[in-house]
């Protein structure tokens, strides 16, 4: 089946790609591909928003039956991927599909779905990108800014594996956004 109208846009912490991803509701009827994950519901969530959620025997059985597209184990020892049935879903909605995936995901995608454009949102600095993070939750410890720049930096070191960067300058969302329907559009 194929998947050309589904684009995968993606970046470390704190770049705005979500901010990117409501601003493309402006450009296009968006569907979003839903991951999946063991992580366990919070308050407010409910299955299928913001993810579905499944049991790590669940999960694994899945993975047994080739059902997952994708996945990965994270640092906080879950596990998040894609099933198949859920590319299909977004690939036949007739809209456009947003993939919001981490880089170690997109390495995998790219392989299986060649036809899916990667889209890497980056920020201007590690320090700009520092900033936001804080400026988003000032009560953040050092330690887990170190841990988000040192995450950072493997991103950086990967920007290769994407068909497209482009770099939310401060203060110019907009500009961002419609850099990236413009990337959409003609590759649509």
């Amino acid at each position: 089946m194929d998947k050309s109208n589904i684009f995968i846009i993606s970046g470390p912490s704190g770049v705005g790609e979500d901010s990117v991803i409501e601003g493309l509701r402006k450009y296009f009827s968006i569907e979003r591909v839903i991951t999946t994950t063991t992580r366990p519901m919070r308050k407010g969530e409910s299955n299928g928003h913001p993810y579905y959620f499944l049991s790590l025997e669940e999960f694994k059985k899945k993975i047994g039956a080739d059902e997952m597209a994708e996945y990965t184990q994270e640092y906080n020892n879950n596990f998040y991927g894609v099933t198949k049935k859920e590319l299909e879903r977004v690939a036949v909605s007739q809209k456009v599909g947003i993939w919001k995936i981490e880089y170690k995901g997109v390495i995998t995608a790219k392989k299986k779905f060649p036809e899916i454009k990667s889209i890497y949102i980056a920020a201007p600095s590690l320090e700009i990108l520092k900033k936001r993070i804080l400026r988003r939750d000032p009560s953040v410890s050092e330690e887990y800014i170190n841990e988000r720049m040192k995450y950072t930096r493997e991103w950086i070191e990967n920007e290769n594996i994407y068909d497209f960067k482009v770099v939310n300058e401060e203060g110019k969302l907009e500009e961002t956004i419609e850099k990236v329907a413009k990337i959409i559009k003609e590759n649509l």
